[in-house]
């Protein structure tokens, strides 16, 4: 009987990779993000402040601190060059990326308001802290610090396609704290940004980001927009209330709107919103009119 010797050339067939070994390490991973994205989206069209925050711990602790999964400049460096991960082993960041292109496109810059960690950490800290120590600031000032993040973007990108040196972001953007990993110089700048934060909302993220000023270009396309009634061309309520400057009379100003609801239910309010009253209003004047007789 003939006996197969081994190959001495080492020609063996390599085992074959299957799915089911490419999934296992990633099963875990791509189910509690998707539990998170399912979370963020059920906080989202209930409007529900109490989900948003848990949407927000879950950020921060999951999303933030303990995988580090943050859309950051360096993804927008990836798009230019055309670099991207190996998708099979990769898939819960084609998931997070997919999520947020598809989500901008379709509601605006949901990312920001609901979705980043670094965002529901100052969004959280502004729901702590008392409300005498905001400092508003005025609209003709806001109006143009709000461009100073289209600024830092296109003088990021001008950078890297001149460089191709990633390491730019540290000095852009405060995301590397959730892995913990700054230099001194970075986290006394961080410190300095927190501290601004505590008086001015959100400052980072309404005037500095350029990962929020892309998405808020990507905004321009958003399919379901917030809804506006005739009444909101004289009325500021919503304006007054908006802690990110993004509403102007009757116009959501989509380069800085991030969803965050609150206007949304204050106009779904029936007794703040001025277009409910009025219906109020003409409908019950209706039922006080006299029936005119038929001639």
């Amino acid at each position: 009987m003939l006996v197969q010797q081994p190959d001495p050339w080492g020609f063996d067939e390599a085992p074959v990779e299957t799915w089911a070994d490419i999934l296992r390490p990633q099963y875990v991973d791509l189910a509690l993000l998707a539990a998170f994205i399912v979370l963020a989206m059920i906080s989202f069209r209930r409007k529900s402040v109490p989900l948003k925050f848990v949407t927000f711990a879950f950020a921060i602790g999951y999303m933030g601190f303990a995988k580090s999964y943050l859309i950051s400049i360096t993804n927008i460096f990836s798009v230019l060059d055309w670099n991207w991960p190996v998708f099979k082993y990769s898939l819960a960041w084609y998931l997070f990326f997919g999520f947020t292109v598809v989500s901008t496109i379709l509601w605006g810059r949901l990312y920001c308001g609901r979705i980043c960690a670094y965002g529901a950490l100052t969004q959280t800290l502004d729901s702590m802290l008392p409300a005498k120590w905001r400092v508003d600031v005025p609209r003709s000032i806001e109006k143009r610090a709000a461009l100073v993040k289209f600024g830092v973007l296109a003088g990021v990108i001008t950078y890297y396609l001149v460089t191709h040196n990633l390491l730019i972001y540290q000095y852009t953007e405060p995301f590397w704290m959730f892995s913990l990993l700054g230099t001194p110089m970075m986290w006394t700048v961080l410190a300095i940004l927190l501290a601004v934060t505590l008086f001015v909302r959100n400052a980072y993220c309404r005037f500095l980001c350029p990962v929020g000023a892309t998405l808020g270009l990507l905004s321009y396309a958003t399919v379901f927009r917030i809804k506006r009634w005739s009444e909101c061309t004289t009325c500021r309520i919503c304006q007054k209330a908006c802690q990110w400057g993004a509403i102007e009379g009757p116009k959501i100003l989509m380069t800085e709107c991030v969803r965050c609801d609150d206007c949304e239910r204050l106009y779904a309010d029936k007794e703040i919103c001025p277009h409910w009253r009025i219906i109020e209003y003409n409908e019950r004047k209706l039922r006080v009119l006299p029936l005119q007789p038929v001639r």
